[in-house]
């Protein structure tokens, strides 16, 4: 039975609100932000630039750090696997030349 009620009375509460509200003092349609409202969104504009640029480079480190570990963990596995068997390494080893 409320449920029936609650919007008549939802009605009831915003017919009294609106009929209390005074009339504004100013045209709506000419009130504008003004200076400080250009300004505030302007900060936010650049403010959410930055945070974008900060984030891609972010996550292009982590993405590089990630291959780079990869590569690192393939190369450690190659040299663990060629010195348990010597016989079968499957790149040969560069030959280093002495200095000087």
């Amino acid at each position: 039975m409320s449920a029936v009620l609650l919007p008549h009375l939802v009605d009831a509460v915003t017919g009294f609100m609106l009929a209390n509200t005074p009339p504004p003092e100013f045209n709506p349609d000419t009130v504008t932000p003004g200076p400080a409202g250009f300004l505030a969104i302007l900060f936010v504009v650049v403010a959410v630039v930055l945070l974008g640029f900060d984030l891609v480079r972010r996550i292009r480190r982590t993405t590089y750090r990630a291959e780079i570990a990869e590569r690192l963990q393939a190369e450690l596995a190659a040299r663990v696997e060629a010195e348990t068997h010597p016989g079968e390494a499957s790149t040969p080893r560069e030959t280093q030349q002495p200095q000087g």
